[in-house]
């Protein structure tokens, strides 16, 4: 397989053709190990996830959902804040508005400490939030729109979708953190501090 491969290819078909050799080495047992991989950069392709979720290549929505699942499995954030499709034998840079995941189902069982969540993305991973998969949470914008990603595996997270994070904001209670009243959710045992309890009671009046 000649690097540049990914570059040369016309259509999303033969990006997945490549990918599909490439996850072959797991043999069909699970995900690729991109982590491990160190291949040379060869570029940029005109690849895209938006903000809700939609992958584009070409400029052209990619409608079909095995072949974005496919792709998520190659997908890797390095250390220069960067996402790239890995194989092997090379990587390819792609644009990221927001998060390259989106979470849109989430499941609550347990109370209280025992309390575990567990959220679907639109590419089909199923991730229990605790220590090894975190939330945090960001407000941003004018309207000060809060905004909660989840750690999906490396250092790829999912934004939780709007209606998910009503959802999971009506889990929330105030708990003390460090001598602070906390507006927090708990899953897997771990507390996720959401914002100041005072700055909730603020913006809901």
């Amino acid at each position: 397989m000649a690097t540049g491969e990914i570059r040369e290819s016309t259509d999303a078909a033969g990006l997945a053709a490549l990918i599909a050799r490439a996850g072959a080495e797991t043999g069909g047992r699970g995900l690729p190990p991109v982590e491990r991989w160190n291949p040379p950069f060869c570029g940029d392709i005109d690849m895209e996830i938006r903000a809700d979720g939609t992958w584009f290549y070409l400029g052209t929505p990619i409608g079909r959902a095995p072949l974005v699942r496919l792709f998520s499995t190659v997908l890797r954030k390095d250390e220069d804040g960067r996402t790239y499709l890995v194989t092997p034998v090379e990587k390819v840079g792609i644009r990221v508005v927001d998060a390259p995941f989106l979470a849109v189902e989430m499941n609550a069982s347990g109370k209280g400490e025992a309390q575990t969540l567990t959220f679907r993305t639109n590419v089909g991973d199923v991730v229990e939030a605790g220590p090894e998969h975190p939330l945090r949470f960001v407000i941003e914008g004018e309207n000060s729109e809060l905004k909660p990603y989840l750690l999906v595996r490396g250092r790829l997270e999912a934004l939780v979708s709007r209606a998910v994070m009503y959802d999971l904001v009506a889990l929330g209670e105030t708990i003390v953190i460090d001598g602070v009243d906390m507006f927090a959710v708990r899953s897997g045992g771990t507390v996720f501090p959401v914002m100041p309890a005072a700055e909730l009671d603020a913006l809901s009046r």
